[in-house]
């Protein structure tokens, strides 16, 4: 019924809907033959569903190495994630997880569901490193063991200030971007990015995250994940679990701004990398996140709702986004928007109003100043046209038949 009411709503997303699914069914065909490669894809799009969809924008080899990759940091992340692991256990195996990449033997049983099954059988993703070329591999490798180093230094101790806040950042998300730049060099497609665009590419992304999960990693069990800096919490409450009570809601809320402010931050840095790449598919790749990270953004931005459950955006929206990003005009749109959506969400009252404001403005100066604005169609904020609610469900219940056609589903069921 959610589904529905939000077709109703906005009965422009029916078609990106249908050709986001469409995809999705066309790339899990794709799925390649020999088991150890089967089991990577058919992991991937388990772990994530979105990144599956986004990656198949890469021709065949470096598609290869950036599953790979993935997958590799996706099990790095499932041992650092897990907390019912005892620490002298846990680290140990962080410093030397990318030894273990070359092992195909290798495997450590921890996680849940679809990232238990990862661990278990991760000697499938090792079979899969040792047949990527050498370039891959060492890239691979070197931000296995630096990412590993870095969250093995961060079991031990907490996020304590804004710089400790983007060291961690670095480590986990930072180092990503780091990857990628080099995976997209060794493939001869791109010239490697500065370090610096690179690792704001990961920080906006992994900043966007935080803040979007704070209720998921704070009610963690056996205990809290913790990633919010004391810096910026302690400037609104005593404990930082204290922003998802009521009591707190007016604090709360400020705190989340300060949060989002500081990610802004990265914007300008994310739009330089993205217009420097020359490759149309690599492009895609890069772009569609960094879309959607501006836009959760905005949508977090004075949001109690994070306190509360799950702040995202509507599938339409996103399918809207991966159908409808292709070039560099579709990034400065995209960003132009979604801040304006924010800034509109800026109370003058707000601690930080100033700083949010301006960063705003820097970013869509940027965007003007590309001169690329009046050459798309705003997919993102909404038409003031009056949809025809007839119109509308005729087209859902066409839409309907035609897959249920191409799915072999009944549409009555």
């Amino acid at each position: 019924m959610g589904t529905l009411r939000a077709i109703l709503k906005h009965p422009d997303d029916v078609y990106p809907l249908l050709k986001l699914k469409m995809a999705a069914r066309s790339a899990e065909k794709q799925i390649p033959p020999q088991p150890h490669w089967g089991f990577c894809y058919t992991m991937l799009h388990k772990v994530s569903r979105s990144f599956a969809l986004v990656i198949q924008q890469l021709g065949t080899e470096l598609r290869d190495a950036v599953c790979i990759f993935y997958l590799v940091l996706r099990a790095l992340d499932t041992v650092e994630d897990d907390t019912s692991i005892a620490t002298d256990i846990k680290v140990p195996i962080l410093n030397a997880f990318h030894r273990h990449i070359y092992d195909k033997e290798w495997h450590f049983s921890c996680g849940t569901k679809e990232y238990k099954v990862l661990m278990d059988e991760f000697h499938h993703v090792s079979t899969a490193f040792l047949e990527l070329g050498k370039g891959y591999q060492e890239a691979i490798e070197d931000i296995t063991q630096r990412m590993g180093a870095g969250m093995a230094k961060f079991i031990c101790k907490e996020v304590e200030t804004v710089d400790d806040y983007d060291e961690y950042c670095h480590y986990v998300a930072g180092l990503v971007g780091l990857g990628l730049s080099k995976l997209f060099h060794a493939s001869g497609k791109e010239d490697l990015q500065p370090d610096s665009l690179s690792n704001s590419m990961g920080l906006f992304l992994q900043k966007t995250n935080i803040i979007r999960d704070y209720l998921e990693d704070i009610n963690e069990i056996p205990k809290s994940r913790m990633f919010w800096p004391r810096e910026i919490w302690s400037k609104y409450v005593d404990k930082l679990e204290d922003l998802k009570y009521e009591e707190n809601s007016v604090k709360a809320v400020q705190c989340l701004n300060d949060m989002v402010t500081n990610a802004l931050i990265h914007m300008d840095d994310c739009v330089k990398y993205m217009s420097d790449l020359r490759d149309p598919a690599i492009f895609r790749f890069c772009a569609i996140p960094q879309i959607m990270a501006i836009g959760t953004l905005a949508m977090c931005y004075n949001n109690i709702e994070v306190f509360r459950g799950v702040v995202k955006m509507r599938r339409g929206l996103t399918a809207k986004i991966i159908n409808g990003t292709k070039t560099m005009a579709d990034v400065y749109g995209a960003f132009y928007d979604f801040s304006c959506m924010l800034k509109s969400k800026v109370d003058k009252s707000d601690p930080n109003a100033s700083t949010t404001l301006s960063r705003l403005e820097a970013i869509q100066k940027t965007c003007r100043e590309s001169g690329s604005l009046t050459k798309r169609n705003s997919y993102i904020l909404e038409s003031k046209k009056q949809h025809n609610l007839f119109l509308t469900v005729v087209l859902i219940i066409i839409l309907a038949i035609i897959f249920a056609r191409l799915t072999g589903t009944n549409p009555a069921n």
